[in-house]
């Protein structure tokens, strides 16, 4: 698959040709990230970091939080990449720091090795030096302490020409379970392709910021239908990954989904639709997944109203947990209905604080009904976040990033004044 590049000088998103020549500013990283992220995880580098010319941290900590990211750029010890790790980082890209040493610290699968090579021999120092080591012989070397590999050919680096299918096959072979993501002249859907039919993952920059490849073609190039009609099934679910329903995407249907970030399907007999048009409902499509096949496709989305045509949720029925009872509290506190008890608590905080700290000290009492009072907590905690407009899908990107971390604070009690 496609995972988009984002480089960081001076807080703003550039191209770079052959590392040094900046050729394009693309502005605020946040806008990059939002419209890459559709497609899954994005590379963001600290370019200024990598050069010991200052660093964008806390810009970057603030992308961890958007989306999943792989950072790179300026990592030189373990302990600097159990930083970027605990700040929320799905993945660290380590370069000429990467040795047994500093990978035996680290959780292989979060990790992944850079290799910078030119004419398969792997250069160092900006791409200055060369180390007379083949760029196979370090694949060797790390595969088994790492996820995966970044594997740069700097001679076609930012010039669009096409990159090293066969060198890429060779890394691909080498590489083990490590998986391999190779950057330098990808320029084209077809390329995407041909390196994901021999497993490998393309890194695109220049290509992306010129226009001269589209996110959605990418994302098609991969796809394959044994159907008639070259349909993907596509599941449809919400942000809880909780499923709606299925539908069915074609070329066209997909790439307006992707370029419009609207639901929008290909119906088996009425041609191309967007979901809610005429009903309402709208979907807003937060990511597009690949399933393993590369057959059928898994729609992300924030969906308005129901999915379904008989309008319930989903078109198995309603749904319900912790999702629908977070919704209902989110219309109520919208509609504010008369009589509402949850209404009296989203306005007046006294009662509500007072409430939470009665369940919970129910909750503690030996003896208790665990899940009634913990239900009950949850009930006032929710309340509690709809009131200060916090929804159930911000507390679990907290808790999502929680579990990302590494390190952990040692779990003692802290004295109440």
């Amino acid at each position: 698959m496609i995972i988009p590049s984002i480089d960081i000088v001076g807080g703003s998103t550039v191209q770079l040709v052959g590392g040094e020549k900046q050729v394009i500013d693309a502005g605020d990283p946040q806008v990059a990230l939002d419209h890459f992220s559709i497609v899954g995880e994005v590379t963001v580098v600290d370019i200024d970091a990598a050069r010991g010319e200052g660093d964008n941290r806390e810009l970057i900590a603030g992308l961890c939080d958007r989306a999943p990211i792989r950072v790179g750029g300026g990592i030189r010890s373990a302990a600097g990449a159990l930083e970027w790790l605990d700040a929320g980082a799905e993945k660290v890209i380590i370069g000429t720091a990467a040795s047994e040493e500093t990978l035996a610290q680290l959780p292989p699968d979060r990790v992944i090795v850079a290799l910078d090579a030119r004419h398969g021999e792997v250069v160092t120092h900006g791409w200055r030096q060369g180390s007379g080591r083949h760029l196979l012989d370090s694949v060797d070397r790390f595969r088994d302490r790492c996820g995966g590999f970044l594997v740069t050919f700097v001679e076609r680096e930012g010039l669009m020409g096409g990159t090293d299918l066969d060198m890429a096959r060779r890394v691909v072979e080498r590489a083990g379970e490590a998986r391999v993501t190779i950057a330098g002249g990808v320029s084209s859907a077809e390329e995407v392709a041909e390196l994901d039919s021999v497993g490998a993952d393309a890194q695109v920059g220049m290509a992306l910021y010129t226009r001269q490849l589209a996110l959605a073609d990418s994302v098609i190039a991969v796809m394959h239908s044994d159907r008639s009609d070259g349909l993907w099934p596509t599941v449809v679910v919400d942000e809880r990954g909780v499923a709606l329903g299925l539908a069915w995407s074609s070329a066209d249907s997909l790439r307006q989904a992707i370029e419009s970030r609207r639901g929008t399907y290909q119906s088996r007999r009425r041609g191309l639709w967007v979901k809610g048009e005429s009903s309402g409902a709208v979907q807003e499509l937060i990511r597009v997944d690949v399933d393993c096949d590369r057959d059928a496709l898994r729609f992300t989305v924030t969906q308005t109203g129901g999915f379904c045509h008989t309008g319930t949720r989903s078109c198995w029925g309603e749904d319900g947990g912790l999702g629908r009872l977070s919704r209902r509290l989110e219309e109520i506190a919208e509609r504010k209905p008369s009589g509402s008890n949850t209404v009296r608590l989203l306005e007046d905080p006294d009662l509500l604080a007072a409430k939470l700290a009665e369940e919970l000290a129910e909750l503690l009492e030996p003896g208790a009904n665990v899940a009634a009072e913990a239900a009950d907590l949850l009930y006032f905690t929710l309340v509690k976040s709809v009131s200060t407009g916090v929804s159930l899908r911000d507390i679990e990107s907290v808790l999502d990033s929680r579990e990302r971390r590494v390190s952990r604070r040692p779990m003692v009690a802290r004295e109440v004044e």
